[in-house]
């Protein structure tokens, strides 16, 4: 399941320092923990247990909702890689034979 997003919309400001419309976005992961970024003057980000916690703290009593966004499920699929995923690591690294030690104690520009 993928992240839904959201937006926060206030039709009532009572505390007088969000304001009105879309005051913040967000996204609610698949565990129900939600990541909250609110617009405006002073911007900032919070992570939340839940949208319910949320509300809790910022819907004001019923002044504020969520507005769900709809995404588009994507159109193409990944490509695969040529003769399956057990080829790929071979085909994206090289494997190396083992060298001299490198660390510091085997720096080059200490010897």
């Amino acid at each position: 399941m993928r992240p839904r997003v959201f937006e926060l919309v206030r039709y009532r400001d009572p505390s007088g320092v969000s304001g009105t419309g879309v005051v913040a976005e967000g996204c609610e992961f698949s565990d129900g923990s939600v990541a909250l970024r609110w617009r405006g003057a002073n911007p900032a980000t919070a992570v939340w247990p839940g949208l319910e916690a949320v509300l809790a703290v910022h819907g004001h009593q019923g002044a504020t909702e969520v507005r769900w966004i709809e995404t588009q499920p994507p159109t193409t699929t990944s490509p695969q890689p040529p003769g399956g995923i057990d080829q790929l690591f071979d085909e994206l690294h090289q494997i190396r034979p083992p060298s001299a030690p490198q660390g510091w104690a085997g720096a080059r520009h200490l010897r």
